[in-house]
Order: structure tokens, then C-alpha cells, then sequence
């Protein structure tokens, strides 16, 4: 298989760095057109509802520092994660 005529293969062998760069440029060519990426009924609706709630209660959420403090403390002691 091919892309642009650049062998899968010969993305696949990169480096690790090289492959997430990619990863990050595919990822913000999509974000740039947001209107673009299909949206099933299902994720609409809870996208929809979870504005609502949003709206009708916007102190009822966590800070970014406590939520990402939260997750730090779950993850404490697994190798494979590290979000510093």
C-alpha cells in the first residue's frame, strides 16, 4: 500500500519522533477543517447534551489542574505514561 506513491512500509520505519510528527501534521490538517470530519447522530447528541449541561450549571466541572492531577495520580507508577 502506498500514499503518494511513499510506501506504508517506509512510513512505518521511521523514527518514532518522525512518525508523531507526521501523526501531528495529519492531525491538524483534519482540525483545520472541522466541518469536514463525520459526526454520528449518537456523538451529536451527547456532544448537544453535554453543552446543555454545560450551560445550565458552569461551576459544575473540575478545573484542567485537578482533572489533570487526578489523572497524574492514577497513572503514578506506570512506565508508559509520563505527561510531565
Amino acid at each position: 500500500m502506498t500514499v503518494k506513491g511513499i510506501p506504508i512500509a517506509d512510513l512505518l520505519e521511521l523514527p518514532v519522533s518522525e512518525r508523531l510528527r507526521l501523526v501531528e501534521l495529519l492531525l491538524d490538517s483534519i482540525a483545520a477543517v472541522p466541518e469536514t470530519v463525520p459526526i454520528s447522530d449518537e456523538l451529536k447528541a451527547e456532544l448537544d447534551r453535554r453543552i446543555a449541561d454545560f450551560e445550565a450549571d458552569p461551576e459544575a466541572g473540575s478545573p484542567w489542574e485537578d482533572v489533570r492531577s487526578r489523572i497524574l495520580q492514577r497513572l503514578q507508577g506506570r512506565d508508559h505514561f509520563d505527561l510531565r
